[in-house]
């Protein structure tokens, strides 16, 4: 097998022979060669029906024939300037039309950077150091961000090389959770800059918020100066035209984008209320850069991905979605498993456990050897998945109905 091979040798050059480690997964990867549409293909010639779709960029699918034509005659005319472009302009007021809380925007070039940049921006705005973020909520790989679950207390470092210095300021509650929230607040209200959150947790598998719960969050927010930051890298124009704060009707003060922005290139943006964005530098004194802030190639790509997302486009997402869940807990009920399938729009996961899935401790009671015995099943059947119990799984534009057949047989095989 050519990708036993090319593991083997990455192992050499690579640290773990990946370059990010959700990429690997026993007894090795699969490297890809080639991509189109739904399917992906391997060096093996092996061909999967695809619902990782890159961790999510790509709802149209793989090598988009608008985007690749858009950006190959970009390519032609240079690939970074350093300096501005029009083209900049046009994709930040597509942005601003869309999204309910922009009003101004600053293009990075990956989630990451956008909610390190947000948290920055928040607490300059504010004068306050502390954030609260949410138990299994990922927000990239900074050191603010990356700290172990633990309720109601300061958060951990999660790796190796993260001081606890960095992370001292950051607390962590459930999701979910109303009364974690509002005993916090009323402890160190005085002491919190910004409450960043993912509107459906994205990156534990599918958890959305109950009820009213990010109304409540706007609200609580609002009563104790405090920013509101949506993490919408995952949601951000995949559940609607405006995201997951048009979908729920909830504003935040700021919002991140990574992932669908770029329509398959790198790419991240922080936007937000005016009167937060204007203290940016240069406009302001809240220092954020990057050599290739604005990268003409990843704009173009942008500007091309966001023309194509229209009303039918979140029409078929809702329906083929509904299609795929649907047939998913029919074959569970067939065979009398009480898995839980959960999922909006183009997202969906299956949990491997007969609990309600509300927040993170939850999310963690699912049975991850079952999962993996799962994913190893489709991937045999040719369906391939995220490999983890813990990720969103995703449809594009270009799975067909046949795919969606193809997928549920598999699925129906893996779970018996």
């Amino acid at each position: 097998m050519r990708s036993e091979e090319l593991f083997k040798e990455a192992q050499n050059y690579l640290p773990g022979g990946v370059d990010s480690p959700v990429r690997a997964y026993k007894p090795y990867p699969f490297f890809a060669k080639e991509a189109n549409g739904s399917k992906i293909v391997d060096v093996d010639g092996n061909s999967y029906i695809d619902y990782c779709l890159a961790y999510g960029p790509l709802v149209l699918g793989h090598a988009n024939p608008q985007i690749m034509n858009e950006v190959a005659q970009q390519l032609k005319i240079g690939s970074a300037y350093g300096v501005p472009t029009e083209n900049e302009i046009k994709l930040a007021k597509l942005v601003i039309k869309k999204v309910p809380c922009a009003e101004m925007v600053r293009f990075v070039n990956s989630g990451t950077e956008a909610t390190m940049s947000a948290i920055r921006l928040a607490r300059a705005a504010t004068g306050k150091k502390k954030i609260i973020k949410f138990e299994g909520s990922y927000h990239g790989a900074h050191d603010y961000v990356l700290v172990k679950s633990g309720s109601g207390a300061v958060g951990l470092p999660d790796s190796p090389g993260v001081p606890e210095d960095t992370t001292k300021n950051t607390v962590l509650v459930r999701f979910n959770d109303k009364k974690a929230v509002t005993d916090l607040i009323e402890r160190e209200g005085n002491d919190i800059a910004a409450i960043i959150v993912e509107p459906i947790m994205g990156n534990v598998g599918f958890i959305p918020p109950k009820g009213d719960y990010l109304k409540f969050l706007r609200e609580i927010t609002t009563e104790n100066n405090i920013i509101l930051i949506f993490d919408e890298v995952i949601t951000g124009f995949r559940i609607a035209e405006g995201g997951a704060q048009e979908y729920f009707g909830v504003t935040p003060d700021l919002v991140t984008f990574g992932k669908i922005l770029g329509g398959g290139f790198p790419i991240g943006a922080l936007a937000g209320k005016k009167e937060f964005m204007e203290m940016i530098a240069p406009a302001g004194t809240v220092y954020q850069a990057g050599t290739f802030n604005g990268n003409p190639v990843s704009i173009t790509a942008g500007l091309a991905m966001l023309n194509q997302l229209n009303n039918d486009f979140y029409d078929e997402s809702d329906r083929k979605g509904n299609m795929l869940r649907t047939g998913i807990q029919d074959i569970l009920n067939d065979n009398n498993l009480d898995f839980k399938v959960v999922g909006l729009s183009s997202m969906f996961q299956l949990y491997f456990t007969d609990k309600e899935v509300y927040d993170y401790n939850s999310a963690k009671s699912a049975d991850t050897e079952k999962f993996n015995q799962y994913f190893n099943t489709l991937l045999r059947n040719g369906v391939f998945i995220p490999p983890s119990q813990f990720e969103c799984c995703f449809i594009s534009s270009m799975h067909s109905e046949e795919d969606i057949q193809k997928t549920l047989e598999s699925i129906e095989k893996a779970v018996k």
